[in-house]
């Protein structure tokens, strides 16, 4: 159950109230192997600044024992819901003792349960991130309200059990770490099971941190650690050197841990990742740069997130940010870095995910307004993580990178095992740089929305000869997206004009570099009057600012016959970019955007890029497309696919991306047939490696046409008996093109409570399958169902789990004025809480967005 909804005046009050010192837990986890509940005894010591009450948080299917001061307090009376009331505070110190017995659970939330299939061993992790820690111990669960850990843990023998402390040698079944540093709730941590585990460490100029990298024995073989600690190692050092300030905590390790619904979690010296990262198969290197993005975004929280700690949900953006603007800054300037395009990869990926976010009604400022604990669950979002590391390496770019280092420094020194607000690292920034941060911030940080940045080139005369006669920047602030609170507001950008000329041989190179400071409706840039005009402009040229860019008409014509001739990958990234906003906006008709893919992607060399591309083209065909072309189009893609899985050199990356380009979309007698025969041997492509990952993928679309059926997931199952193998199969029985398949997977996911709910990872694996773009009609009768049931899921279930339903199966699939008339109906009757308001709204401005794309593809055909 999701528990009582802390607010944030709650939280000031009790802030104002309390000071908590420390915290000894015990946990009795001897019985994990066969689940059920544990049984938690938590001592608190903490400080009033006067007489009064409060509360402390706890989600527990029973409480036994409180004892405040060492008077016992019934838990009828004291403990409801979520919290135990705290009457009779003496002002000084005070002591509290709680016995309850707490649940495991399989959502991913609190402490996590999970029974490898491979060993039939149960593994164990927390995720405490928002306000989960109150699952396994009484807590008072806010950020700014800090404390020391000290934990004592039973757990089987032969088991290990990690925490943020270095694991001690155990008493027999019992282990009992040290007291942490002063830390939030939400980064404490324990990992217990027979996990594998690899050592090594980091050898610093003063100090050897030791390093180690956990996974389930059933990865084990899988796990590449040297590589994983090569990039932690370098992260160590760029972080040492650009935060001078030693890393905070006396270990560093990292947990690959099953069924983790977030890339991984930064608990202090024990961050935790989905095993997913553990690769079983052949992947490309793209899927190395994000591990190596994650491991780095953890790494930097250390210092940013757990050293010092946001004193409110506010500024979980500042948190997260800073992650991401760090770990690609390290991936892409760090000594021997593998990724040093990692501002392409950024370009190509998180900003696109950010443009994204804030078109959509829910769009916020990135300094958001948190009420509660709801809010902060849903502002995980693109504003919060994308938009925000956009601004900040705008940020960079304004005040200047050493400037931006020193004042952190400075953070880091004054701040330390405290809170902070935003105005406390703007206010070191000011010092450092000089530069007054406070009309930046107000434009920046507290508008919600995006701008536009258009060329306005004029000549005399055309073609090569021509010479600018004028050279201005138009920058525009569309109106924000209906529901969306704020007003459209221009800003100040710094950014960079590239100039780039089109060689005989194809070859558009950089012949100059303008960067200047953009600001208000029109800035002039006087210094290329009078210069013959350039085959191609681009605005916002190494990305340095967060805006829309447009091609003036002249460089989109030389980008669409020569997008791939760019020498370098970032200008490419960012027309692409460019090209697929366009589309999303209805300025591109799907077809044009189809037809610009396919005449560059082949001269495409960042695998990244190629991998998003796909992705995109697939989803354009299946939500952008003119229904009445969609066919036709998709026919046009999945035969690129072939040929390009065909022409790509054998073993490369290029040639495992189309493969599975082709195995999202195979669609022909002759490319389902090619499908099968890879699957069954009969077919092969040199260099192509047929392994396990792979072979799934390529079930499930001869599972989702129909050309496969359960004898055969089951077959394949028998061949991967393992906790992947089970989702895969899930997914793929889920999507099934028949009514007693979709039928059978609703059910598990809307219908079943208890014991018989899915497990959080399995969840998400049958919603996968459950959605098929080529099942429209087949899953068309869901949508009255979805509605009839999502208050009540959103009710009964965790909030994660709740989540993955009311997104996953919206009906996204189903464009239509009825669609929308559905939701909104839906919206007025059941009065939802803002947080699911909020989902159902970004659900459906989907459905808005597709329906405009569709007309203006539709338009297209007609002037064709």
């Amino acid at each position: 159950m999701p528990g009582t909804n802390l607010t944030r005046d709650e939280a000031r009050e009790r802030a104002a109230l309390l000071s908590v010192d420390s915290y000894q837990i015990a946990l009795d986890l001897s019985g994990a192997q066969q689940g059920g509940t544990f049984r938690s005894t938590t001592t608190v010591h903490f400080t009033a600044r006067r007489a009064g009450t409060s509360f402390v948080d706890l989600v527990a299917p029973e409480v036994s024992e409180v004892v405040l001061n060492g008077q016992s307090l019934s838990p009828a009376e004291v403990f409801a819901d979520s919290r135990i009331a705290l009457p009779g505070l003496v002002e000084g110190r005070n002591e509290l003792r709680v016995v309850a017995d707490c649940a495991y659970t399989n959502t991913g939330e609190g402490l996590h349960r999970f029974v490898d299939p491979v060993d039939q061993q149960a593994y164990l992790y927390t995720q405490f991130e928002v306000p989960d820690a109150r699952r396994v111990f009484a807590c008072f669960e806010q950020p700014d309200l800090k404390a020391t850990f000290q934990f004592t843990v039973t757990a089987p023998e032969g088991w290990s059990v990690i925490s943020n402390s270095p694991t001690p040698e155990p008493d027999g079944a019992t282990w009992r770490f040290d007291p942490t540093p002063r830390l939030s709730s939400y980064v404490t941590a324990l990992i217990v099971g027979p996990y594998h585990a690899v050592h090594s460490s980091w050898e610093g100029p003063d100090r050897t941190v030791p390093l180690a990298v956990y996974c389930r024995p059933s990865l084990a073989e899988h796990l590449d650690a040297d590589a994983i600690f090569e990039v932690t190692r370098q992260g160590f050092d760029w972080f040492q050197e650009k935060f001078d300030h030693p890393y905070p905590f006396v270990k560093y390790d990292q947990l690959f841990v099953p069924e983790f619904n977030a890339g991984a979690m930064e608990n202090a010296g024990a961050v935790t990742l989905r095993d997913q990262y553990v690769f079983r198969s052949k992947v490309t290197d793209a899927a190395y740069e994000m591990r190596a993005e994650t491991i780095l975004h953890e790494l930097a929280h250390m210092w940013f997130g757990d050293l010092v700690t946001m004193e409110w949900w506010n500024d979980l953006w500042l948190n997260e940010s800073f992650a991401t603007y760090t770990s690609v800054a390290c991936m892409a300037h760090a000594p021997g870095s593998r990724w040093p395009h990692a501002w392409t990869s950024f370009a190509n990926s998180m900003k696109t995910w950010a443009y994204r976010q804030d078109q959509l009604p829910s769009t916020h400022p990135i300094m958001a307004e948190i009420r509660d604990l709801d809010d902060v669950m849903v502002n995980f979002d693109g504003i919060t993580y994308a938009k925000g590391a956009s601004v900040l390496k705008q940020l960079v770019a304004y005040v200047g990178m050493d400037e931006f280092f020193r004042g952190v420094q400075a953070y880091f020194r004054r701040h330390a095992w405290g809170n902070t607000r935003l105005t406390d690292l703007l206010s070191a920034l000011e010092e450092t740089s000089g530069r007054d941060l406070k009309t930046w911030s107000k434009a920046w940080l507290e508008t919600a929305g995006i701008n536009v940045l258009r060329p306005d080139i004029r000549t005399e005369g055309d073609g090569p000869g021509a010479v600018v006669t004028s050279f201005a920047i138009r920058q525009e602030a569309p109106d924000l997206p209906e529901g969306a609170v704020g007003q459209p507001t221009l800003r100040p950008h710094r950014i960079a004009v590239g100039l780039y000329e089109l060689g005989d041989d194809g070859v558009l190179s950089r012949t100059d570099r303008i960067e200047l400071d953009v600001d208000g409706e029109r800035t002039e840039v006087p210094q290329l009057v009078g210069r013959p005009r350039p085959a191609v402009v681009l605005l916002n040229d190494d990305d340095l600012s967060y805006a829309k860019v447009r091609l003036d008409p002249e460089s989109l014509a030389v980008v669409t016959g020569h997008l791939g001739g760019f020498t370098e990958s970032l200008p490419r990234a960012l027309c692409w970019a460019s090209a697929w906003d366009m589309t999303r906006d209805g300025e591109l008709p799907t077809r044009d955007y189809l037809k610009l893919v396919l005449s560059g992607i082949d001269q495409e060399t960042d695998i990244g890029v190629v991998q998003s591309l796909q992705r995109q083209v697939k989803l354009a065909l299946d939500l952008y497309a003119a229904p009445a072309w969609r066919e036709t189009g998709l026919d046009t893609w999945s035969e690129a696919t072939l040929r390009h899985l065909r022409a790509a050199a054998p073993g490369s990356d290029h040639q495992l991306a189309w493969a599975r380009a082709l195995a999202a979309t195979a669609r022909s007698e002759e490319q389902l047939g090619l499908i099968a025969g890879l699957l069954d041997g009969t077919e092969t492509i040199e260099g192509l490696a047929v392994d396990t990952e792979l072979r799934w993928a390529l079930l499930h679309r001869l599972v989702a046409t129909g050309r496969a059926d359960e004898k055969a997931i089951a077959e394949e199952l028998e061949r991967d008996a393992t906790a992947a193998g089970e989702r895969h199969a899930a997914t793929a029985r889920a999507a099934r093109p028949t009514p007693e398949a979709k039928a059978a997977a609703w059910a598990s996911v809307v219908e079943a409570t208890g014991d018989d709910a899915l497990p959080n990872a399995l969840q998400e694996a049958v919603i996968g399958g459950f959605v098929q773009t080529d099942q429209r009609e087949l899953i068309a009768p869901y949508t009255p169902m979805y509605f009839a049931r999502l208050a009540d899921v959103w009710e009964t279930r965790s909030r994660e789990m709740a989540q993955q339903i009311a997104i996953g199966l919206y009906p996204v699939l189903q464009v239509s004025q009825e669609t929308l008339d559905t939701t909104d109906a839906w919206l007025a009757e059941a009065d939802p809480s803002p947080a699911l308001r909020r989902l159902t709204m970004e659900s459906r401005a989907g459905v808005v967005r597709a329906l405009a794309a569709q007309a203006a593809d539709d338009a297209a055909s007609e002037m064709a």
